[in-house]
């Protein structure tokens, strides 16, 4: 029997260290005939949506979001490989965070744009205005709007284009919609025509655009007719 007093143990020290946090590594699969993607399919997956859609957030997409954070390195060097920067804020409240993608914004003389999504309104940019002041100005509280009451955030408006009064209406309807259908506004299940700010409008809107916005709603209060809007200024990209 050898006394362990005989063993040389100092060596050991020399020994590598076993990282406990690591994952066992496990051989990728291609999920189609031509994949070559470096990446797990699960920050393939991530990727794609933050490239299709305005933003995720971990309230409405635990998942998505839990990747997104997960492979948030990868999924950055991927982005700005394509002039994009990604994004994540946390929105407080109960709601978790948020992750988007917006164009960076720098001169090139070959740099194309390819955040071309579906570009806000006017209606739907202001609208979303005074739904990021609201909530800023809430105290991290839950806030409730109607209908009607949205409708009266535009009393003031007097411009050329739009004074006919079915056509105003429509298009302040139109700005509610848009904005439900970007979960912005949510409807409340008590009343169909009584929504719920969503948290996330501060985490999309920065305070250079909310600036900007003021500026497009004093036009509109003044009788002047505001442009539209594209998708690089609006920057509601999440």
């Amino acid at each position: 029997m050898t006394d362990i007093s005989d063993i040389d143990i100092t060596g050991l020290s020399a020994l590598p260290q076993v990282d406990q946090t690591a994952r066992t590594p496990h051989q990728r699969r291609p999920r189609f005939d031509g994949d070559v993607s470096e990446l797990p399919d699960r920050a393939c997956w991530a990727l794609q949506q933050l490239l299709t859609r305005r933003y995720i957030s971990a309230e409405a997409d635990a998942d998505l979001y839990s990747w997104v954070l997960e492979y948030r390195a990868q999924l950055c060097v991927r982005l700005s490989e394509l002039d994009l920067m990604l994004r994540v804020t946390d929105v407080g409240y109960e709601s978790g965070g948020v992750a988007f993608v917006e164009q960076a914004r720098y001169e090139s003389a070959r740099g194309v744009k390819l955040l071309r999504r579906e570009p806000l309104g006017t209606y739907d940019s202001i609208l979303a205005l005074h739904l990021a002041q609201m909530m800023r100005a809430s105290g991290g509280q839950a806030v409730l709007i109607s209908r009607e009451e949205v409708h009266g955030l535009f009393s003031g408006v007097l411009n050329d284009v739009d004074r006919d009064t079915v056509t105003f209406t429509a298009r302040v309807d139109g700005a509610i919609a848009r904005l439900a259908g970007l979960e912005i506004l949510r409807r409340t299940r008590d009343d169909e025509d009584s929504y719920i700010i969503s948290p996330v409008i501060n985490a999309v809107m920065t305070a250079s655009v909310i600036a900007e916005l003021q500026q497009q709603f004093e036009l509109l209060l003044s009788g002047g007719a505001a442009p539209e809007r594209d998708e690089q200024e609006a920057q509601l990209d999440g």
